[in-house]
């Protein structure tokens, strides 16, 4: 390779020296970063390339890739870097051992002194256009919800009938039959052949899956192949198939059997099984593990059982050993006496109550009778008053002829006013009861 002198790139300043590499001498050397300069301007002059080969290393640090290409025919190898801007151009399932055609660019960073290639596109050699295909029907169905996890429907415990799409005579009906058997020897099938590969795989899977979605006996569908090259598996990453899976209404397992180039319906059914075997393991429950666990739940509900009755026993125990229980009688007798006493109280103060209640009465008794009038005419005083029923206090207010009425302790009689008596109009004293026309003033 002719060395040659190179420009300052734009905006970086010039190297110390000022000798050219094809000017130096051991008198006068360049510089390794005007070496390295000069190597970059060489190597920025060449143009992108497209090289073929198989990818021997594939590592992701920070968004960006760095990856090595191994020729097909020899042990060549040149590294590649896929920056994290180009990432959205190549196919996000790349992995080692794929065989890939790439658009290169060379570049040496000039700090390091390292010379490698920058990738700008990467494609799959013959499924290019097809797995582009693959990636933008995979973007779209992922954002329509196909691929949301709380759309895909449960598998039943036990399936009575399992509907399986495979081959005719494959081996993955095989080892689906003989799985599902070994774990559940009652287990019942019920097969729609169609062709796993090719023009036909498409419109015969379908029809089998409308027609075992149909049988209401059926329970879960199994679409089973033994893996196979990623062309061969393209059938089973078709739209309409894809969209016939999501809607129908008995779940759907996806055993396609290859793990590498997964197709697009292990991602649309309800349960991926990587292998034909492992898809019977993951439908039908085995039936040793279930006696087993059956035995473990019966014995677990006998000692939960056991427990609670020796439980209930011993608290009836306690019951049975309390005094109010042993001896029920005792409680009455014990507050037998309490409650004679709280009798007796009770009577005493209902008595002590009557009796001041009693002499309180005859007080107001006495007093009524000290004031009342009758007790007055009990004593031999009388009551005159006017036929008009006016009580005499002066004499004077009677002039003769005048008719008065006499009330006496027993009944009233009638009489006539002959006027004032001789000797003038007795003054009575107001204190003495017995003094004329004392009656406390009422009727």
């Amino acid at each position: 390779m002719a060395m040659f002198e190179a420009e300052p790139m734009p905006g970086q300043a010039p190297p110390p020296d000022s000798v050219a590499p094809r000017d130096s001498t051991p008198d006068a050397p360049t510089s390794i970063a005007r070496l390295n300069q000069t190597i970059r301007g060489f190597i920025e002059r060449w143009g992108s390339v497209w090289v073929e080969g198989e990818i021997t290393s594939w590592n992701v640090r920070a968004g960006n890739v760095f990856a090595r290409l191994k020729d097909l025919h020899s042990e060549a190898q040149i590294s590649v870097n896929v920056w994290s801007s180009a990432r959205g151009r190549i196919p996000a399932d790349l992995a080692v051992g794929d065989h890939v055609v790439a658009c290169v660019k060379a570049d040496y960073f000039v700090k390091a002194g390292n010379f490698s290639f920058v990738a700008t596109s990467m494609r799959h050699v013959g499924l290019g256009e097809q797995l582009e295909r693959l990636e933008r029907l995979r973007a779209q169905l992922r954002a329509e919800g196909l691929f949301d996890p709380a759309r895909k429907k449960p598998l039943p415990f036990l399936p009575r009938c399992i509907g399986l799409i495979t081959g005719e005579r494959s081996d993955a009906e095989k080892d689906v039959h003989r799985n599902a058997e070994l774990r559940w020897p009652e287990v019942r099938f019920r097969t729609a052949y169609a062709a796993v590969q090719g023009d036909r795989c498409v419109p015969e899977t379908l029809a089998a899956l409308r027609a075992l979605d149909a049988d209401p006996e059926v329970d879960v569908i199994i679409i089973a192949r033994g893996g196979g090259d990623p062309q061969t598996l393209l059938g089973f990453s078709d739209e309409r198939l894809l969209r016939a899976v999501a809607a129908a209404r008995t779940p759907v397992v996806s055993a396609i059997g290859h793990e590498n180039d997964r197709p697009l319906l292990d991602d649309v059914a309800d349960l991926r099984a990587s292998t034909p075997t492992d898809a019977a393991k993951r439908v039908v429950p085995d039936v040793g593990e279930q006696r087993a666990l059956v035995g473990q739940l019966r014995a677990r509900a006998r000692t939960r059982l056991t427990h609670r009755i020796q439980h209930d026993i011993a608290q009836l125990e306690q019951l049975r050993t309390r005094p109010a229980l042993r001896d029920p009688e005792r409680i009455v007798r014990d507050r037998a006496q309490e409650v004679h006493l709280l009798s007796s109280r009770g009577r005493d103060l209902v008595s002590r109550s009557l009796h001041v209640a009693q002499a309180r009465t005859a007080e107001l008794r006495a007093s009524l009778r000290a004031l009342s009038p009758a007790a007055t005419l009990a004593r031999g005083y009388a009551i005159a008053h006017t036929d008009g029923g006016v009580i005499l206090r002066d004499a004077t207010t009677a002039p003769p002829g005048t008719r008065l009425v006499v009330t006496l302790e027993r009944g009233s009689v009638a009489a006539v006013s002959e006027g004032v008596l001789a000797g003038g109009p007795r003054t009575a004293d107001p204190a003495d009861p017995a003094a004329p026309g004392a009656t406390d003033g009422g009727e």
